[in-house]
């Protein structure tokens, strides 16, 4: 695939979502960060910020997690699926946040995924949105919907996904394309029914139904 492809996906991507390259999971800081992102697989962005404006006004350390009683964090999380799981993870990950990295959120990828509930993508997003860092591209439903779509990857696995697409964008770009793939999966290139007429990448597009 070429490179000037590849260049004017992002190009047109952020002329259109240019204000949206960053997670839309409210936070105020990094542990309501680290915490609205481990929540949030298998979930969408409104169901969590439904339930952490809650959730954050009764748990305000990673301590008040870490001792917390695991029915009463499961029921603040009763809004998301898997809380209960999801709940053991956040209670978890909390000690271990305290007891292994003195109370601050790991800095690498390799740090953060010894963290219960903490995958690559977890793991990508608190990195970038949080640090700055870009170790990888996190890869969610919408981003790889899109990346298959634009023929920047023939995978299914989100693994694989991301790999074809550290290989093919340059490591400046890393920290904007899942976000800008996400509003593009979110506005018009859906999984179940796209929308191709409205698309910004309509005319480029290798799976586009409106092109000309």
């Amino acid at each position: 695939m070429k490179r000037d492809f590849r260049e004017r996906v992002l190009y047109r991507l952020e002329r259109k979502y240019g204000g949206k390259i960053h997670t839309q999971l409210v936070h105020k800081n990094m542990r309501e960060l680290f915490v609205a992102v481990l929540l949030s697989p298998q979930c969408t962005d409104k169901q969590i910020n439904r339930v952490t404006p809650w959730l954050f006004k009764r748990y305000k350390s990673f301590k008040d997690y870490a001792d917390s009683d695991i029915e009463e964090l499961q029921h603040y999380l009763s809004g998301v699926n898997y809380y209960k799981t999801k709940a053991k993870n956040l209670k978890k990950a909390s000690a271990m946040i305290i007891a292994n990295f003195g109370g601050m959120i790991p800095n690498t990828l390799e740090e953060l995924m010894t963290l219960p509930g903490v995958g690559r993508k977890v793991g990508n997003v608190v990195l970038n949105e949080g640090y700055g860092i870009d170790e990888g591209i996190a890869v969610d439903t919408h981003c790889a919907v899109v990346a298959r779509r634009l023929g920047l990857s023939k995978h299914r696995d989100p693994s694989k996904i991301e790999v074809d697409l550290l290989i093919k964008f340059p490591k400046r770009d890393w920290g904007k394309i899942s976000n800008l793939f996400i509003e593009l999966g979110r506005d018009t290139c859906k999984a179940r029914n796209k929308e191709c007429e409205r698309c910004v990448l309509k005319s480029m597009c290798p799976s586009s139904e409106a092109r000309k």
